[in-house]
């Protein structure tokens, strides 16, 4: 299913600044059991994503789109929630007559192997590093080419996901995900200030460890410190935890995922709502 701006349709116009320069903002919302999960947080960072790029969003326009697609949900499935600047001419200035674009679509719930959350996974170190931009960093704008060039580089599919690097060589995200090390049983995860995506679900991840008693330290992470770590793990909203076994090649091994199994097992009894 596909909605532009409350409609049934699958083409924008070719002066959309989302496909001009990718102007704009996205969520990926799991649809699973009947529930769109966290969807007020996924709302709240689109928000947010709109407003410090200034994109005016009619807010509850797109929430009554988000209540008559979820209600012809049957089955699990992804929710892909795009806003864009609108339709714009050549040009990057922005005017105040441009009307954003709301586009909802609906895809099927990725499977992946079991073994992954099990035994955990193995990670790829990419070579593309990450640009410092503290203007976009957090937000989930639309223009993921670093993603895609990093992603890029490699096929084996004994990788489940790629390390990613800033330029200053400070570890900042996955491909797809966030990422945390466990050391001496302290949670610790990358500060996002100059680079990366503040992922919903490492969002509930560090609130789950504070009621958990489990100290969390946002921080610099460098190769060393990744090194060091006892555990690791990758998150995002819909892989939930995968527990890191081993990245190839740094010639590093995790055997212990002690606190990673204590976040696994709460998150299966967390509200999703």
């Amino acid at each position: 299913m596909i909605l532009i701006n409350g409609k049934p349709d699958n083409r924008i116009n070719v002066q959309d600044r989302g496909l001009q320069y990718g102007d704009g903002v996205f969520e990926t919302i799991a649809f699973r059991n009947d529930i769109a999960e966290f969807l007020s947080a996924h709302l709240h960072r689109l928000t947010l994503g709109c407003e410090r790029l200034k994109i005016q969003l009619d807010a509850s326009a797109l929430q009554q789109e988000l209540n008559d697609l979820i209600a012809e949900l049957s089955t699990d499935q992804v929710i892909k929630i795009i806003i864009t600047r609108g339709e714009g001419g050549r040009g990057y200035r922005i005017t105040a007559d441009m009307q954003a674009t709301r586009i909802l679509s609906t895809h099927p719930m990725p499977v992946y192997p079991e073994s992954n959350q099990q035994n955990g996974i193995q990670l790829f170190v990419c070579s593309h590093r990450l640009s410092l931009n503290p203007a976009l960093a957090g937000i989930k704008h639309l223009n993921r080419l670093e993603q895609v060039l990093a992603r890029s580089e490699w096929q084996d599919e004994q990788f489940a996901e790629g390390l990613m690097f800033d330029i200053e060589g400070r570890l900042v995200e996955g491909t797809m995900s966030n990422v945390f090390l466990v050391d001496n049983g302290v949670l610790k995860t990358p500060k996002l200030d100059n680079a990366g995506i503040c992922g919903i679900m490492r969002e509930k991840i560090i609130n789950l460890a504070v009621s958990l008693g489990i100290q969390c330290d946002t921080i610099d992470i460098t190769q060393n410190d990744l090194l060091n770590a006892d555990e690791m793990f990758v998150c995002n909203s819909l892989i939930g935890i995968w527990p890191v076994r081993m990245i190839p090649a740094l010639q590093k091994t995790f055997t212990k995922r002690q606190v990673t199994d204590v976040l696994l097992s709460a998150l299966k009894g967390m509200d999703r709502k």
